[in-house]
């Protein structure tokens, strides 16, 4: 489904990826980790299209990653990307407007569970509710890729757990992939089915995550730490 054949990525003089060779297919929700600047928002932005490899080839299903590959993939941006004088609703309607796989009854369920109010203008949306919002536009469309990109920055810690685990019943996974980037690991961990650790470009590691526990009895946090040293 997700296709990287001996990926490069430079911004001027700085490495962002470097020979990256990685498959990804559907029915998974994958974390993608690492310390900032490692290279896994240049990973997400590639796999959207919205970026092009300095060397090498970046698929979806076959198919050359470029900008005609929205209607394949949904991007969870970690910037705000929105008119400000919407509101909640006007927004989730524009979206719906600009994309055929849009499920708006979908829209309405996640919001309702982000327990986000429909008339409130997103210029007073606190950040938290503002991801909310990301989240529910991301879920809300019919696509086999899903990308998200820090999902949790900015939402309050006490709220974190609930909302990763209610990720779990707006995915398809007998169709979809997820690929999550994320500082929050522990909160996101149980829904796992793979990790990918990355540093400085490279991918240093890439596991199954029951098999990581059953087989080195370690969590992905253990993991990390020693993928690290």
């Amino acid at each position: 489904m997700i296709k990287l054949e001996n990926v490069s990525k430079k911004y001027m003089t700085k490495v962002a990826l470097r020979e990256v060779n990685l498959e990804l297919t559907a029915g998974k929700i994958v974390g993608l980790v690492g310390e900032n600047g490692s290279g896994k928002s240049t990973t997400l932005k590639l796999i959207a299209g919205l970026s092009q490899p300095t060397k090498g080839l970046v698929s979806v299903n076959g198919v050359k990653a470029t900008h005609r590959i929205a209607n394949q993939v949904s991007y969870l941006s970690e910037l705000d990307e929105y008119y400000s004088f919407y509101n909640v609703g006007q927004t989730i309607d524009f979206y719906a407007s600009q994309f055929s796989d849009f499920n708006r009854e979908k829209a309405d369920e996640v919001c309702a569970f982000m327990k986000l109010d429909r008339n409130a203008k997103l210029k007073h949306l606190s950040k938290g509710n503002r991801g909310r919002l990301k989240i529910v536009l991301t879920l809300a469309r019919e696509v086999p890729v899903i990308l998200m990109d820090e999902p949790l920055s900015g939402l309050d810690p006490m709220v974190r757990d609930s909302i990763v685990k209610g990720l779990i019943s707006f995915i398809d996974l007998e169709r979809q992939i997820v690929l999550i980037t994320t500082h929050e690991i522990k909160e996101i961990e149980m829904i796992l089915d793979e990790v990918i650790a990355i540093k400085d470009g490279d991918i240093i590691g890439h596991h199954n995550v029951e098999q990581l526990r059953s087989e080195q009895n370690m969590g992905i946090v253990e993991w990390m730490t020693k993928m690290y040293e």
